[in-house]
């Protein structure tokens, strides 16, 4: 479907890409992975057209179509949602505009006309291309995708301008998506999408009938769509062909592949280079140093990934509150005559992490402000003792302020005894060197949404508010900021649209729908299975089914009291679990830090090469240098396998 030759791209004389060759097969769906700045999106407009390679060419099957999906900039308006998107099924509705004519000069003309039957047989062939090409139910499949991206029956008429940015990216990517062009680019396209648009897109993605490359902030995403993952680095493309998850194992074992043939290579060099320098000026071995010379010009040396840049850091030790946290009682939210919160009843205890799940416009956000203090019309909120609460809000990063420098956005909010520590924190956000000094409005989403957690750094908190906080970050840094919260010893309440990050966190979901609450004590997977089960009971059960209710649901009857003490005393059984994880994991690091301080000691004494003059040292040392090294894996191991426990 695509072949790139030998393509380069270089910006301001610096090689983005260098002479890659790389194929696309018809029907493949493959990811993009790689660090922010590595080439990705580049690499896409290059294919879509919108940007010129330095050198090289691109082949692509004949007649193949490219259709590309950027990150953000697509405003729409002046027609009605239907309307626009039906324009994306131009080259159809033009066919049926030529029927139509044809069979008004078909009626109009004699049947022994002599254009009647040219009419007729040009009828006939484009009726058949017509219904091929679905054209008989244009309008339902624009609909069906429609409806799949969240747009409403009553949203087919609004004006296109009337929808927000986020909308604005669902209606090119609808266009897109009826377009069905033979390379589908997609750039980020679950950004501006909620978990059931996302569910809708896994699977129409899944019956694609042709070609797909996509870049994705989403690993459960990535892993449900794509099954070959090709990693964009150092100016070149490397395929692996698995999911992401697997993708993940085989690029470790892979680049430790190649750090232990970059060491024998190196040893090789090291003594070819030691023997050429030590008989380069001996006549007798010019020969042989010539043919060292050449022996070394010929070796490929190997290149390895640069090392990944990741976000590290820990929140603050909490100070402790009480067992019960915040309460909301018989809550009413409206804006104008629109109820979004109707009365609801919400119990946060001591150390739960809650997901708040539910549609787009379900009022998610809205019960996040009214947690987190912003006014509300009825009921009660009631916090807790001792309760220290911080509120990541949703546009958190757009309301830093944008004439201050990343270290002076920091400094105003900082307690004195924290002033020191700026430099640090912001090292661990990523921002070093003269990345302090640059201002909050020429940073990119992901560098301000960064910013705005390590201001969260600043004041211990044990109650963490966060609505979409993994909005514009990478997939390394999600998993950075899921496991920092995970050893969170605070409770935390957020909602989010990635499911890799909702089910690796949350030990409670509660759904908001139709401005009510329902909870579900256990994880995200708990939550979909009861669901599932909800939404199919058994016809003998259904009377009688058991659901876990939110406070807001009444008494609860004798089954639900014992399901959910069951419920707590698991929960309270993964938190043991979760402390002792956590203290194995302090202990492993503990240990990976002192053998690793040993191992930088004995290699400081073997850089000295007087220390290899004492061959009995030296092999005691070499010793120590293998059983130091295999002691560190052996750790490094053990630790892979209690955190991701």
């Amino acid at each position: 479907m695509l072949h790139l030759r030998k393509l380069s791209k270089d910006f301001a004389g610096t090689s983005l890409f260098a002479e890659i060759d790389w194929h696309l097969k018809k029907g493949e769906r493959v990811g993009l992975v790689g660090e922010n700045g590595a080439g990705k999106s580049t690499l896409m407009r290059i294919v879509a057209g919108l940007v010129e390679q330095t050198s090289g060419e691109l082949i692509f099957a004949r007649g193949a179509t490219v259709g590309y999906l950027p990150q953000d900039g697509i405003v729409t308006r002046g027609r009605g949602l239907l309307a626009e998107a039906m324009t994306a099924l131009e080259d159809l509705q033009s066919l049926e505009r030529e029927l139509h004519e044809l069979t008004s000069r078909l009626e109009n003309i004699s049947h022994d006309a002599p254009e009647h039957g040219e009419c007729l047989e040009r009828y006939g062939r484009l009726q058949e291309e017509f219904r091929l090409r679905g054209g008989y139910s244009m309008e339902a499949e624009a609909c069906r995708v429609l409806d799949g991206l969240g747009f409403t029956t009553g949203d087919r008429q609004r004006d296109c301008g009337e929808f927000s940015g986020g909308w604005q990216m669902r209606i090119a990517l609808a266009k897109l998506l009826l377009k069905k062009p033979n390379v589908l680019l997609l750039d980020e396209p679950t950004n501006h999408l909620d978990i059931e648009a996302r569910n809708w897109l896994e699977g129409y993605l899944q019956e694609y009938p042709h070609s797909v490359i996509l870049v994705s902030h989403d690993r459960f995403f990535m892993d449900q769509v794509c099954h070959r993952i090709t990693e964009v680095w150092n100016g070149t493309l490397t395929d692996y062909h698995c999911s992401y998850s697997r993708y993940l194992t085989a690029r470790e074992e892979r680049v430790a592949a190649l750090l232990e043939a970059k060491r024998r290579q190196d040893e090789e060099v090291a003594k070819i280079e030691d023997f050429i320098n030590r008989f380069r000026y001996k006549a007798d071995k010019a020969a042989l140093v010539q043919s060292r010379v050449k022996q070394l010009e010929k070796i490929e040396r190997i290149v390895l990934p640069p090392e990944r840049k990741k976000i590290r850091f820990r929140f603050p030790d909490p100070p402790k509150s009480g067992r019960i946290v915040l309460e909301l009682k018989g809550v009413t939210k409206a804006y104008g005559s629109h109820v979004v919160l109707d009365g609801i009843d919400l119990t946060v205890e001591k150390g739960e992490r809650i997901a708040l799940v539910g549609h787009n416009g379900a009022g998610k956000s809205t019960l996040m402000g009214v947690l987190a203090g912003k006014p509300f019309q009825g009921g009660e909120r009631i916090a807790g003792h001792n309760v220290v609460a911080d509120y990541f809000a949703q546009d958190q990063a757009q309301v830093l302020d944008g004439a201050k420098t990343a270290h002076e956005e920091l400094l105003a909010d900082a307690p004195f005894d924290m002033v020191p520590q700026l430099r640090d924190i912001l090292g661990a956000f990523l921002f070093t060197g003269d990345d302090i000094h640059k201002r909050v409005e020429v940073l990119s989403g992901g560098e301000r949404n960064r910013l705005a957690l390590a201001k969260m750094l600043l004041r211990p908190s044990n109650l963490l508010l966060m609505d979409e906080p993994t909005n514009h970050l990478d997939l390394f840094s999600k998993e950075v900021l899921l496991d920092a919260l995970k050893t969170f010893a605070g409770t935390v309440v957020f909602v989010s649209h990635d499911r890799h990050f909702i089910d690796g966190l949350a030990t409670r979901v509660v759904e908001v729908e139709g401005g009510r609450l329902t909870s579900y004590h256990g994880d995200y997977e708990y939550y979909l299975r009861k669901k599932a089960a909800d939404d199919c009971p058994a016809p003998q059960a259904a009377a009688g089914r058991s659901q876990v209710p939110d406070a807001s649901a009444g008494s609860p009857t004798a089954e639900s009291k014992e399901e959910r003490q069951r419920q707590r005393e698991e929960e309270k059984a993964r938190q043991r679990d979760e402390k002792r994880r956590l203290k194995r994991l302090e202990e492993l690091e503990s240990a990976i830090a002192a053998e690793e301080g040993l191992l930088a000691d004995l290699e400081a004494r073997m850089a000295d090469p007087a220390f290899f003059d004492d061959h009995e040292q030296a092999r005691r040392g070499g010793e120590e240098h293998a059983g130091l090294t295999a002691r560190i894996a052996s750790l490094y191991e053990e630790w892979e396998s209690v955190a991701a426990g």
